[in-house]
This record gives structure tokens, C-alpha cells and sequence, in this order.
């Protein structure tokens, strides 16, 4: 009878030796795929990388009077008003040097980015706005009032192998940021011989997006279709310079291009 008693305790004090062992062994089986799927849980809801390690963008802009932005009521021109949609699209801190010259042409942008703060700038910036070849172009307007094809065709080859000196000086100092050249409209479009004014403008358009497009990220923008047609209605009182309401389909232009993913670092 005893010995019946201590076989039924044995196997009893076994099978519950087992089943706190059992029990022991699902407990950090549940535990591991708990943890493992928390850092799964984890890993997807990781928020995207800013453009910067230092959570801000910086803008740097460069060019000619449309960049400087004269014939804005307020003086903002593009690059103030793009920075104000760019807020509304991102929690970085955006910072905006604007170094834009009136008047400058594209020899004179050229000297300009061999000066040392003008490189400086340029290394540190992270999206580079700009604007030139509207003073080669129309040269305060002499050039399309005079209409002299051999003088237009001479200035835009000249233009044209300034701009790509240009583009490569950019992207020899930075070659992470993207550029965004914004292009050309017509101001003379209401004039008598406005389809040939037009003609001229879009040509000088396609050579310049045909040189940029020979470049890693540098985006020619298009802005004659924004003026083409009610171009009174966004030209400032000199007729020429955009007002605030041109300046603002330029800002929304370029805006549209701009993403706030990270871009991997060039090796």
C-alpha cells in the first residue's frame, strides 16, 4: 500500500515537474515573439529622414533680379514665397540666403561663384533656386524690340557655354543638393510680333533644358506657360519684372518639385 502511494506521488510531483517546465518554455517563447514583434512594430512606424542631419533645409538662391525679387509688392519675389509653401508642407526649420544680383547676367554669375562666401554657400546648401539669362536675352528689351536674329543667336551661344560652366561649378562644390534653374517667360508677348518674340523665348528654353538635362540633378523649370497667356496680368508696372501674383505661380512651380525625402550621399 505504501509503495502503491509513493509510485502515485512520484508520477504526480513528474507530471507537474513537466508541466511547470512546459509552462516555463512557453513563457519565453511568447516573450521572444512578443519582443520581436515590437521592434517590428517599431521599425515600421520609423519616421523618414529630413534632407538635413540637423533638422533644417537650406535654400540657396542665386541669379538675376527675378531671384532677387523685384516687382513684388512685399520684396519677396519666388524664393520668399517659396519658402512659405515649403513651411506649410514640412516641420524643418527652412533657411533661405539669397545672393541674387540685379541686372546679372550669366558671364557675371560666373565671376560671382568664384568668390569665397558665394562657394561657402553653395557647399552648405541643400536646394539651390536660380534664375539667369533673362539680361542676356533681352538686355532691358533692346534685344527683341530690335528683333536682330544674328545678335540673339551670338548672345545665346554665349549663354549657353556660360550656363554650362555654371552648372558645373555648382555641381563640382555641391554635388548632393538639387538645382532648380527657373526658366524663362515673355514679357513682350502682347506685342505686335509676339510670335516672334515667343519663338525666341521657347528656343532659348529648350537649349538651356537640353543642357541641364546633361547634368545629375539639375531641374530646368518651365515657366512661359504660367505667363503665355494673360501675361498683363502678372508683369509689375516696369512690364517686364513679375508682380506679386507672377512671382507666386513661379513659388508654386518650384514647390511642387521639392521633396523632403533624404537623398543618399554621393561615395
Amino acid at each position: 500500500m505504501k509503495k502503491y502511494t509513493l509510485s502515485i506521488i512520484s508520477t504526480v510531483s513528474i507530471a507537474a515537474t513537466l508541466l511547470w517546465l512546459f509552462g516555463l518554455g512557453w513563457t519565453f517563447v511568447d516573450q521572444f515573439s512578443t519582443n520581436e514583434k515590437l521592434e517590428h512594430s517599431e521599425k515600421k512606424t520609423e519616421p523618414p529622414l529630413s534632407s538635413n542631419q540637423d533638422g533644417t533645409l537650406t535654400i540657396f538662391a542665386l541669379g538675376d533680379s527675378l531671384t532677387r525679387g523685384t516687382g513684388d509688392a512685399d520684396g519677396k519675389g519666388y524664393t520668399g514665397y517659396l519658402t512659405d509653401q515649403l513651411k506649410e508642407k514640412t516641420n524643418q526649420e527652412i533657411n533661405l540666403f539669397n545672393t541674387a544680383i540685379k541686372g546679372e547676367t550669366s558671364s557675371g554669375l560666373l565671376n560671382q561663384l568664384q568668390q569665397r562666401e558665394i562657394q561657402r554657400q553653395t557647399k552648405q546648401a541643400d536646394v539651390i533656386v536660380m534664375t539667369i539669362g533673362g539680361n542676356d536675352l533681352f538686355q532691358q528689351g533692346a534685344a527683341l524690340e530690335s528683333l536682330d536674329i544674328n545678335a540673339i543667336n551670338s548672345n545665346k551661344e554665349l549663354y549657353l557655354n556660360n550656363v554650362k560652366k555654371i552648372y558645373s561649378q555648382l555641381r563640382e562644390l555641391n554635388d548632393d543638393a538639387v538645382i532648380y534653374h527657373v526658366g524663362l517667360y515673355n514679357p513682350f508677348s502682347n506685342i505686335p510680333d509676339a510670335s516672334t518674340t515667343s519663338s525666341i523665348v521657347r528656343d532659348w528654353n529648350f537649349q538651356s533644358a537640353e543642357t541641364a538635362a546633361g547634368f545629375e540633378d539639375i531641374v530646368y523649370v518651365p515657366t512661359f506657360d504660367l505667363f503665355q497667356l494673360q501675361v498683363e496680368n502678372y508683369l509689375y508696372t516696369d512690364q517686364f519684372h513679375p508682380n506679386t501674383e507672377g512671382y507666386m505661380l513661379i513659388a508654386e512651380r518650384v514647390a511642387s518639385l521639392i521633396n523632403f525625402e533624404k537623398k543618399e550621399k554621393k561615395s
